[in-house]
């Protein structure tokens, strides 16, 4: 034990994370094995378990299946992770080979499309799992052939058909002409692997999406007022119980001053899921707008995070801010990155897209700082890069440090449809020589991407 500040604290060893990195030297990233039935010939195979965190994706659940009796084995992976607040749609062009050797983590919720062979994999038929974009259509081709015995002992004309479906899948993986695939995840937790990182894949577009209501209660989420409805009945027997225990109804307690309060409330780190709490402060930046700052500081792993979000809403335009960093007063200017906003350095042709890096209020050498932390932990943590990546990777951490120690300088650019970024002036109210802001209008799919186009706010 020691005392800090008059207050003992317990020096023991820090609980183990619950979702680990991958680590073949620690004993506490041993698989859990459970006895469990054989869906093929009914009797007991073994499940393995593995909690896991794959580097720059989440928290996953790999489970592993064997019978020894007939020798079926399955495996598939469940994501641990919270569900992201928007869907997502990936469109990947497929023009070589090469291409069809992608990684692709493929969530439960995700329905796989194939335009040129007007062919889907609806969601929730199969189970979440990681693979490669062949592994997909190898896949489907054996859930079409499964049945082909006994559909041509019934009826031949439909096992001809199917058969010539089959014929057509396999010859995608030839590539004789170049096709699309198309994954769209309403839980937002799946992935294809882009092997030009960091530079952007001109062959793959991710978009966002917001869920309606059916989709969000597919994924088991209910707005308050939804889940208030199915209760209202419940509630009213309380009420007329007299209990006194019970929270005031809402709008009838005092509001906050949340500009004088700092908010405190339980939540989960993100990095091992251990119970930690996190600090949220409302306020306003000089020439700017208002927005909520909120920290977290995990005392089971020490990892820290900020998150900056926008309390004023979505501009009517999109911003595109270009400042030249050449000086160090240029590293010490506040600098506000909203979660929608993408980094691009043209020098270094390197664009980080906005869920890279997430919403925070930092300096420009801090942002500079992130982007380098999370280039080296790229390559530090994924061994499955190719050498071409790992190299040009290494090269663009070198360039940054020359940044950092004032060698060399850049164009540091924040593109954000949402118009919600910031970067300081350092002569304002005056303009700034160093510092070029564009207002622009935005395009559909970003609109798309930011909910807008569903959204009717006249004549409702």
């Amino acid at each position: 034990m020691s005392m800090v500040n008059g207050v003992d604290h317990d020096t023991g060893p820090a609980p183990h994370p619950l979702f680990p990195e991958i680590d073949p030297d620690d004993p506490a990233n041993e698989t859990t094995q459970i006895e469990s039935l054989c869906v093929a010939c009914q009797e007991n195979g073994i499940t393995k378990l593995l909690l896991t965190k794959i580097p720059f994706y989440k928290e996953v659940v790999l489970l592993s299946f064997e019978c020894p009796h007939c020798g079926f084995s399955n495996n598939e992976i469940q994501s641990a992770g919270k569900i992201e607040e928007k869907g997502m749609r990936v469109i990947l062009h497929i023009e070589t080979v090469n291409d069809l050797n992608r990684q692709v983590i493929k969530s439960d919720y995700a329905a796989v499309k194939l335009p040129h062979l007007d062919f889907e994999i609806p969601s929730q038929s199969q189970k979440g799992e990681v693979t490669t974009v062949e592994g997909i259509i190898s896949r489907a081709v054996q859930g079409l052939s499964q049945d082909q015995d006994a559909r041509r002992a019934t009826d031949l004309e439909v096992a001809d058909k199917i058969q010539d479906f089959i014929n057509k899948l396999e010859a995608l993986k030839d590539v004789s002409e170049p096709f699309d695939i198309i994954i769209e995840d309403i839980s937002g937790n799946s992935w294809i692997e882009n092997p030009k990182a960091p530079q952007p894949d001109p062959n793959c577009k991710t978009s966002h999406f917001v869920r309606n209501r059916d989709q969000d209660h597919i994924l088991g989420v209910y707005t308050t007022e939804e889940i208030e409805e199915n209760e209202e009945d419940t509630s009213a027997n309380i009420k007329d119980k007299g209990d006194e225990s019970l929270l005031p109804p809402l709008g009838s307690a005092p509001l906050l001053d949340l500009e004088q309060e700092v908010m405190i409330f339980q939540t989960n780190c993100p990095s091992c899921s251990a119970p930690t709490t996190t600090n949220m402060k409302v306020t306003k930046i000089p020439f700017f707008k208002e927005v909520i700052i909120m920290a977290t500081n995990c005392d089971s792993c020490g990892h820290r995070t900020n998150e900056v979000k926008s309390g004023a809403g979505i501009e009517e335009k999109g911003v595109k801010m270009e400042v030249v960093v050449s000086t160090r007063d240029d590293f010490s200017r506040d600098l506000l990155k909203s979660e929608t906003c993408s980094v691009l350095i043209p020098e270094l042709e390197l664009e980080a897209g906005p869920y890279v890096v997430g919403g925070k209020f930092t300096t420009v050498e801090g942002l500079l700082t992130d982007l380098k932390f999370s280039l080296e932990k790229s390559v530090m943590s994924r061994d499955t890069l190719k050498e071409e990546v790992i190299v040009s990777l290494n090269n663009i951490v070198a360039r940054i440090d020359k940044v950092l120690v004032n060698e060399e300088s850049v164009t540091l650019v924040l593109d954000d449809p949402a118009g919600n970024s910031y970067i300081q002036s350092l002569t304002a109210p005056d303009p700034d020589p160093s510092l070029k802001i564009t207002r622009y209008e935005r395009t559909f799919d970003q609109n798309e991407d930011l909910g807008l186009n569903d959204m009717k706010t006249e004549d409702y």
